[in-house]
């Protein structure tokens, strides 16, 4: 569902420090939300509060939310801790390997252009029935 912003209370946070909310906000400019926020009926934040700062640097007036029935303080915090305690990085090698994976799709090789020209020929010349 989508929520105004406006409307979405932020109560006292795990979480001081906002890191990173440029480079987040330039990635939902560029990709859209692909994460809703959690709330709870009374529209009280439970999680994603870098989202919530990122898309309110970006001037959106409403944001994909999840709500939830919680609302004792107890299981509000167990969901914060949750979900920024299960967060694993991703190591520094397979971020490479995946931008190194992303560059040969963008600049394809002589020999990997050479296929696709033989692969479109051939789709044309034997179209599927």
């Amino acid at each position: 569902m989508r929520i105004r912003i406006s409307e979405i209370k932020v109560g006292r946070r795990i979480r001081k420090e906002l890191t990173g909310i440029d480079d987040l906000a330039a990635s939902l400019s560029r990709y859209g939300q692909l994460h809703p926020i959690v709330v709870t009926k009374r529209k009280t934040l439970v999680s994603g509060r870098r989202r919530l700062a990122a898309a309110r640097q970006l001037g959106w007036t409403t944001i994909d939310a999840l709500m939830i029935d919680s609302t004792d303080r107890i299981s509000r915090l167990e969901l914060e801790l949750e979900e920024n305690a299960q967060r694993v990085p991703v190591p520094v090698e397979e971020v490479a390997e995946g931008y190194a994976r992303l560059e040969r799709l963008r600049n394809p090789g002589f020999l990997a252009r050479l296929w696709s020209a033989i692969v479109r020929f051939f789709r044309r010349v034997f179209p599927r029935a």
